[in-house]
Order: C-alpha cells, then structure tokens, then sequence
C-alpha cells in the first residue's frame, strides 16, 4: 500500500514538473519584448517615408504671393452633383507617382519622387519653384499610404493610415493583436522596394525587435502571422471529418468488444 503511495506520489511529481517545464516553454513563446530593452537616446523620434511608384500624393503650394502659387495647386472637387447640388465634402485631387517614378507636375512638367524621402521631395520642389514663387512652401502627403496585415490576428485587413507613420506593432494592434495561436517568433513583413520584393522576419518574443529595419512599416507593406501547428491541425478537422473519425472509432469498438467476449 506504501508502496503505492510512492508511486502516486512520483507520478504526480513528474506531473507536476512536465507542467512547470511546458509552462515555461509557453510562457517564452508568447510573451513579447523578453530580455532587457536598454533606452538608447540616438533612435530617431521621427520617421521620414519614403515615396514609391502608384503613391498618390497631395501637394500644395504656399507662397507669400497667392496668386503666383495658384497655378501650382490643382482644384479641389466635388464627389458629384445630384439634383443641380454639389454633394459631399470637396475632394483634393492628388498626383500619381507613375511606374516610371516621375510625377507631372503644373508648369514644371515631369518631375521624379519616386525613391525620396518625403523632406528630399519637398527640397526638389522648392528648387525647381524658386524661379516662379519667392521662399516657397511646400506641404505633401501620402493620399493612399495603406498596410496589409493577415494571418492568425483577430481582425485581419487592408488599413489607411491617416498620419503616415505606423510601427508593426501598431499595425498588429490596428488588426487586434495576434491570436494565441500565431507564432510571435517568425512575423513576416514583405516590402517591395524598385519592382523586388523582399521579406523580413520578425521575432516579437525579442527586444530587439524596435531595431528591426522593418519597425517603422512602409505604405504597401505585407505583414503576415503565421498560424502554430496545432492551429494548422484543427483547421484540418472540421465537423464533417470529425463526425466520421468518431462513428469509425465506434465501429472498432464494438468489433473490438464482440471479438473479446
């Protein structure tokens, strides 16, 4: 009977130890950001993006002279007229950086963007202006800056980002987080950059994620969540096999049970 004791006892120690051990392994794989984040002063607070080809843009003209800075802004217009009234706020029309980089800009004509920095166009513009406004302002905006996120998150989609700037972990925020069963440790982010496309992998488990080139997205970028494989397993097993799996096991029971008696 002691001896029994023992074994029971043991048993549930190594019950016990299995569990503390798996728990420690799951704890790894889940919680984000493990191991020290040490601040550094020189990361820029700031983020410049950078424009690309099938970018629209919004870019107005401000000088000191409204008159000569006119026939750089293009209308604003209406969304259409229903009944002889205008109807919806006006819309800015903005300029699309073509496959070939350039933009058709009033009066200057072709101009490249593509593969600038936002503060980079801005400085070219003001150059190629200087000669028809006097200290001329420049202000530009990414129209359609969007990312793309899919997988194992809660909300799964395509989100415009009003303010140009998102991290991947805003953007996994924005989709609702991961669910438990995405693995945190190989987040895919694949950018296209001059017609290629390249992927980048992300371990959320780290701290050094914030220093990944991949930290602040890009408009257009792809982030993935790939699913464990238990997740991939039950997405095999839907209601229809399972019903058949259980009536077979039935069937080799009651075979099983005629058989031995």
């Amino acid at each position: 009977m002691i001896k029994m004791i023992l074994n029971g006892l043991n048993c549930a120690g190594l019950c016990f130890l299995a569990i503390c051990i798996w728990g420690c392994k799951a704890k790894k794989e889940v919680v984000y950001f493990q191991g020290r984040l040490d601040s550094k002063e020189e990361v820029a607070t700031s983020y410049d993006p950078i424009l690309k080809s099938d970018d629209l843009l919004s870019i107005t003209v401000l000088g000191l002279d409204e008159e000569a800075a006119k026939p750089f802004n293009l209308p604003l217009f209406n969304s259409g007229i229903v009944g002889g009234y205008f109807q919806g706020a006006p819309t800015q029309p903005g300029f699309l950086i073509g496959p070939d980089g350039n933009i058709d800009f009033p009066v200057i004509g072709k101009i490249k963007l593509a593969e600038l920095k936002r503060s980079q166009a801005i400085d070219l513009l003001k150059k190629s202006l200087t000669q028809y406004i006097q200290n001329p302002t420049i202000l530009i905006r990414i129209l359609n800056y969007k990312i793309t996120v899919l997988g194992d998150v809660k909300n799964p989609g395509t989100f415009t980002i009003p303010n140009e700037k998102v991290t991947i972990i805003e953007a996994l925020g924005i989709a609702g987080d991961l669910n438990i069963t995405g693995k945190r440790k190989n987040i895919k982010v694949i950018r296209e950059s001059d017609g290629k496309k390249k992927e980048y992998i992300i371990d959320l488990t780290q701290s050094n994620v914030f220093d990944s080139p991949v930290y602040h997205l890009q408009q257009n970028d792809l982030v993935y969540v790939e699913p464990n494989r238990s997740k991939i397993n039950s997405s095999l097993i839907n209601t229809s096999n399972t019903g058949i799996v259980i009536s077979a096991f039935s069937l080799i029971a009651t075979l099983v049970v005629l058989f031995t008696k």
